[in-house]
C-alpha cells in the first residue's frame, strides 16, 4: 500500500510512519520544510505546502493521511484549505483522505447539541483551535463523493504515555466526565490509524480512538 503522510515531521507523523513503514507499506511524507536531523524512512519526501500538491503527487497513493498541526491564529486556515485542495484531487476516486482532528469536537450530549469545546472547563487557550476543527468537521461532512474518515484521539493524547498495544474504537458521543479520563499513546494511535488505513474501513464516518 502507498500512503501519504501530511505533516511528515510532526510528533503525529513521524509515529505514522514508523508504524507504517514497521508493515512493509511505501510512504510519501510531505512537509513546508525540512528537518535534516530528523530521520524518517520514507519512498519520497516532498517539500511542499499541502495546498500545492498535484495529481502527479497522488497518483499512485492509496491513502492520504492528514496530520498537519496548525496551532497559531494564522496558521488555522491550512485545515480547511488542505481538505479542500485534496478534495479536489481524490473526489470520485477510491482514495480514501484520514484526518486526525481534536478532541474538543466530541459531543457530550446524545442530542449532539454540545460539543467538549463548550464545556466549562475546556481550557480557554484551546478554544479557538477547537472552533476551527468543529468547522473543518462540518465542512468535511458535506462531502459524499470521496471516502473521508475523520479521526478523533483521547482528550489524554500524550507523546510520553507507554504504549499498552491495543486501542477501541468509539463513535462521537462520551460523557464528558469519562472523556476527560480516556487517554492514548501516539504510538497505540498511529497503529490505531494505520489498520484503518490498511482495512479500508469507517468511510464517511467519524471515530474517537482511546485505551
Amino acid at each position: 500500500m502507498n500512503i501519504m503522510i501530511l505533516g511528515a515531521f510532526g510528533k503525529s507523523g513521524q509515529k505514522l510512519i514508523h508504524e507504517a513503514n514497521s508493515r512493509g507499506h511505501e510512504i510519501i511524507g510531505v512537509a513546508h520544510r525540512n528537518h535534516s536531523e530528523i530521520h524518517l524512512p520514507i519512498k519520497k519526501l516532498l517539500l511542499k505546502s499541502s495546498t500545492d500538491l498535484n495529481a502527479e503527487d497522488i497518483k499512485d497513493c492509496d491513502v492520504i493521511i492528514d496530520a498537519i498541526s496548525a496551532w497559531v491564529e494564522e496558521t488555522f486556515p491550512i485545515h480547511n484549505k488542505t481538505f479542500y485542495h485534496i478534495s479536489r484531487l481524490i473526489e470520485n476516486t477510491d482514495k480514501h483522505y484520514i484526518k486526525i482532528g481534536g478532541t474538543g469536537t466530541m459531543f457530550i450530549k446524545k442530542n449532539h447539541h454540545q460539543q467538549l469545546k463548550d464545556w466549562e472547563d475546556f481550557p480557554d487557550e484551546l478554544k479557538p483551535l477547537a472552533n476551527v476543527l468543529v468547522d473543518n468537521l462540518n465542512y468535511i461532512r458535506t462531502f459524499s463523493n470521496l471516502n473521508w474518515t475523520y479521526v478523533s484521539p483521547a482528550f489524554q493524547y500524550e507523546y510520553e504515555l507507554p504504549s499498552v498495544n491495543h486501542y477501541h474504537v468509539k463513535g462521537e458521543y462520551y460523557p464528558v466526565d469519562q472523556l476527560i479520563e480516556t487517554k492514548i499513546s501516539y504510538t497505540d494511535f498511529a497503529r490505531a490509524l494505520i489498520d484503518i488505513a490498511e482495512n479500508r474501513s469507517y468511510f464517511r464516518q467519524r471515530i474517537f480512538i482511546c485505551e
